[in-house]
């Protein structure tokens, strides 16, 4: 019966508007921390509301584990979960000596459990992640498309504008130039100089590596948002499991057993 307050209490909206609401304070005092006339006049303060927000964090962590207790894998085998308790380890090391580097990080990781406690923000962090092996490959692509483009512009432009094709690194450097559209007609009309075709080169590299691979990119994030999705959908409709549908039962039977109790007393 416990463990059902406790599951009700941690899932409901009031809790967690609670705890975003601690996330965002904290932000904000890792921001005023910056000031050093604010950190002068006021550092004890921020420090003792930072430790708060600490020991608010630790209770939630200690709610959470207590919910599914004694079958703590439910808990750390969700990697939110364990993320957010690796935050709250972190936190704990002292600010002080060779260990206050990694004290600091820790408080900018709370920050970064705002992504865990919205799933708006959940849904897109995990779409990134799934879309990564996927991102490799198109990164190879890209790999190999730069490094045609580049020994082809070291042998074209290298002896005209060697500040930009002298090498192929630089060359390299030069070609990102263009792909980022940072002032590349700089480099073209530098080109055309030499070469009244060259925008042939220039313009087929951008449509390239800007619209080509950059909406490759799109499109295997929007593929694995979907996927993503569905994926919550399936859980959401998931039946439930084994495991609780016995606890279920046993807390029922204990429940039935203590009405029966007072029914007897107050026979």
């Amino acid at each position: 019966m416990l463990q059902q307050k406790i599951q009700t209490f941690i899932n409901s909206s009031q809790f967690e508007k609670s705890i975003i609401g601690l996330i965002l304070l904290n932000a904000i005092i890792l921001g005023l921390e910056t000031d050093a006339m604010i950190l002068a006049s006021y550092g004890e303060w921020l420090e003792l509301i930072q430790n708060i927000i600490l020991l608010a964090f630790i209770i939630e962590a200690i709610l959470k584990i207590s919910a599914v207790a004694p079958r703590l894998k439910l808990y750390f085998a969700n990697g939110w979960n364990l993320f957010d308790f690796s935050v709250i380890v972190l936190s704990l090391v002292p600010a002080t000596g060779e260990l206050a580097m990694i004290a600091r990080l820790a408080r900018l990781l709370r920050v970064l459990r705002l992504t865990s406690t919205m799933p708006e923000l959940r849904l897109i962090v995990t779409t990134l992640m799934r879309s990564i092996p996927s991102m490799g490959h198109i990164m190879l692509l890209m790999s190999i498309i730069f490094y045609v483009y580049a020994i082809a512009g070291y042998h074209l432009f290298h002896a005209h504008d060697p500040q930009h094709w002298g090498s192929l690194g630089i060359a390299i450097l030069s070609l990102f130039r263009v792909v980022t559209l940072e002032d590349w007609t700089d480099l073209m009309y530098t080109a055309l100089e030499q070469y009244e075709w060259a925008w042939i080169y220039f313009i087929s590299f951008i449509f390239v590596g800007t619209f080509v691979i950059i909406n490759l990119f799109i499109a295997v994030v929007i593929n694995n948002l979907e996927k993503s999705k569905a994926e919550d959908l399936e859980n959401i409709r998931q039946p439930v499991s084994r495991d609780e549908l016995l606890k279920d039962l046993a807390d029922t039977q204990q429940a039935l057993h203590r009405l029966r109790q007072r029914m007897e007393r107050v026979e």
